[in-house]
């Protein structure tokens, strides 16, 4: 009899296991996008002033997009940073509205190329992570860390990661 009663109660806290899986499986897929992209290798330079910039990888299995906002735990405003024309020296950098994130690819925010322009952000430590909340037009948002580093201390660089 107990027995019994032991099978029934693990039988039912199984299915309720199965089902909250599945619910947060669905729950996860808002958004055509949202699963199918993840960013990685985020590190924020320590800034020098009022401002810093922040570099890491998209990585998209699914259909085109576009990271259209970020926003810090530290505060302060982002905007994205393009070269106004890609390949030429020296390398010109001028604002844009979004970054395309083009469907099966990876993107890499890099000093030469697409990456972020932080200003006013609160403080930050060498070797402290904060978060960045990354939103797509297409698939919701994304919340990652991104480790503060100084270069000239001999912490983490692009150039030499």
């Amino acid at each position: 009899m107990v027995v019994r009663s032991f099978t029934r109660v693990l039988a039912t806290a199984g299915a309720v296991a199965l089902s909250a899986l599945a619910v947060a499986g669905c729950s996860a897929r808002a958004g055509d996008a949202g699963p199918s992209i993840a960013a990685t290798a985020a590190y924020i330079q320590l800034p020098t002033g009022k401002t810093t910039v922040a570099y890491f990888d998209i990585r998209n299995n699914g259909s085109a997009d576009r990271l259209i906002s970020v926003s810090t735990s530290v505060g302060g405003t982002v905007v994205f940073r393009a070269p106004v024309r890609a390949g030429v020296a020296p390398v010109l950098m001028h604002t844009v509205p979004d970054i395309p994130i083009p469907a099966d690819s990876t993107v890499q925010l890099v000093p030469d190329s697409y990456h972020l322009l932080i200003t006013g952000a609160g403080p930050m430590q060498d070797g402290k992570d904060i978060t960045l909340r990354l939103t797509f037009a297409r698939g919701g948002s994304i919340t990652i860390l991104a480790l503060v580093t100084n270069p000239e201390s001999g912490g983490s660089s692009y150039f030499i990661n």
